[in-house]
């Protein structure tokens, strides 16, 4: 059975709040629809461009999932941008909800995301990533 975008919806915004996200981007998510990218160095937030939210789109159209927020990396192996998403797998949401809780800790797994290599396309996976949060309220890939 599918789930519904509303309800999916309502689900990122308790993951948005859970990571401690700037509540403005988190409203805007909420009221707008809008998906931002949190960009290095302090995690400000950025709406995604017409580029990113095709990328964004394709994605969410093949997983049937909801991308709330991206978090955008640069590597020594090129630029990554990470889709931190709600599946279509309720079953799935409460272990989803345990990674979270535990993002911040030495302890932590990790937690799940689409990671697109903008300058590899072919390397771009599906995998768990290790997350921080950052001065402005954002959040920043640690592994």
């Amino acid at each position: 059975m599918r789930i519904s975008i509303e309800n999916k919806k309502i689900e990122a915004v308790k993951r948005m709040r859970a990571l401690g996200i700037f509540q403005e981007t988190i409203r805007q998510f909420e009221d707008e629809g809008l998906v931002s990218v949190s960009e290095p160095p302090l995690g400000a937030f950025f709406w995604a461009d017409d580029e990113m939210l095709e990328c964004i789109r394709q994605f969410e159209k093949k997983n049937d999932a909801l991308v709330y927020v991206v978090i955008r990396s640069y590597t020594t192996i090129g630029r990554m941008d990470s889709f931190l998403f709600v599946s279509d797998h309720a079953e799935e949401w409460e272990c989803d909800h345990e990674d979270i809780d535990m993002a911040f800790s030495a302890d932590s797994q990790g937690v799940l995301a689409f990671v697109s290599n903008i300058d590899a396309p072919d390397c771009s996976e599906m995998g768990y990533i290790g997350i921080s949060q950052t001065p402005a309220a954002g959040l920043r890939r640690i592994w």
